[in-house]
């Protein structure tokens, strides 16, 4: 299952940018045997990184029993995380420090979902 970006989502992902904020939206499974825990370790070592590049925190929360969904797509928690700009967090993503720290992210995570989102206009 997915968990980390390849180069091509990585690619697309500087291509799709208009310059504006980014709210990235994470749906994540915890791997069984100790994923929440691992994940919560990766959740405060990334603040730091989050704060040098002028990213925030918006929401993270625990998800329940779906209203809509198929099976496949009952996730453990979801954390929105606003952004600058993409290259702010390509520059995050990048760092060889945070790669290390990344390395938490990867161990916890049985799937997820990251997914670029851009606000409308006028929205707050």
């Amino acid at each position: 299952m997915a968990v980390d970006p390849k180069i091509s989502d990585i690619q697309r992902f500087k291509q799709e940018d208009t310059g504006g904020p980014v709210v990235m939206l994470n749906l994540v499974r915890f791997k069984q045997d100790g994923g929440r825990t691992t994940y919560k370790e990766y959740a405060n070592a990334v603040l730091p990184f989050l704060k040098k590049v002028g990213g925030q925190p918006l929401y993270a929360g625990d998800c329940s029993t779906p209203l809509v969904g198929e099976p496949g797509q009952l996730w453990d928690a979801v954390l929105l995380v606003r952004y600058p700009n993409r290259s702010a967090f390509l520059q995050m993503a990048m760092d060889p420090e945070y790669q290390h720290v990344s390395k938490l992210r990867t161990a916890a995570l049985e799937e997820a979902v990251l997914q670029a989102t851009t606000p409308w206009p006028g929205s707050p």
